[in-house]
């Protein structure tokens, strides 16, 4: 097998780092973009909001079965992790999803509409 790689290249190293660089810029760019725009709408944050709530980003994952921990730590990283998205890339939107959630709930009773 024949390959193209040459260890003395330095040039060809400087220029594969630089567009692996600009590749993962470029990757990073448009997950930011895809989190804005998610949480840019009504229905995108009650979205995220779920997603946060449902892997217990702000509870214990504490279980006296080692295992169910792991996966609570497991789904509560992932939860972490988006949230932390959230607050890097829109920290102005995060208290209006808390209101818009605190809202819903009090509406949960029959009294309003949740559709928006």
């Amino acid at each position: 097998m024949t390959t193209n790689y040459d260890p003395t290249d330095l040039r060809g190293h400087d220029r594969g780092k630089r567009e692996d660089d600009a590749r993962k810029r470029l990757i990073r760019e448009m997950e930011a973009a895809d989190v804005k725009w998610l949480m840019s709408s009504r229905k995108g944050r009650r979205i995220v909001w779920r997603l946060i709530d449902f892997s217990g980003a702000f509870r214990l994952s504490f279980d006296t079965n080692a295992m169910k921990m792991a996966f609570n730590e497991g789904n509560r990283n992932l939860g972490n992790w988006f949230f932390n998205e959230v607050m890097t890339l829109c920290p102005e939107m995060y208290p209006v999803m808390v209101k818009e959630q605190q809202s819903n709930a009090r509406d949960s009773d029959g009294n309003g509409d949740q559709s928006n």
